[in-house]
């Protein structure tokens, strides 16, 4: 079973999308913060992280780039998570390490199919 860690602070928008993975066959490791996301990308290896962009205590812009800067953590992929689409975003997510780049609000197919070219296992069957 895929590993995801979704690093958000929004409540409403963690447990939509969490529950939505669950039921496609994702174990979902839970962050509410940035600094608690790189610790647990750490601690609990995940397969892909879900990372907000705007969040508090360190913000995903940051966060990726520790994971990035870190050996054990390096090769996870990231994909960010931003309601600010504004232009240059994606390039600034791919500056700072992030592997994708997508928008809220989550469009579960789109999203999906990021996983999978990722981690290159099909769960949206």
């Amino acid at each position: 079973m895929p590993k995801i860690l979704l690093v958000e602070d929004n409540e409403l928008n963690r447990d939509m999308l969490s529950r939505r993975l669950e039921r496609r066959g994702f174990q979902v490791l839970i962050a509410v913060d940035g600094a608690q996301g790189v610790a647990m990308a750490q601690s609990d290896a995940p397969d892909l992280v879900l990372m907000d962009m705007s969040l508090p205590v360190v913000d995903g812009w940051e966060a990726t780039r520790r994971l990035k800067a870190t050996p054990e953590t390096r090769a996870i992929p990231i994909i960010a998570l931003t309601s600010h689409a504004m232009v240059g975003d994606r390039d600034k997510a791919i500056e700072a390490g992030c592997d994708d780049y997508d928008t809220k609000p989550i469009e579960l197919p789109r999203l999906l199919e990021k996983i999978d070219r990722l981690i290159g296992k099909d769960k949206s069957e």
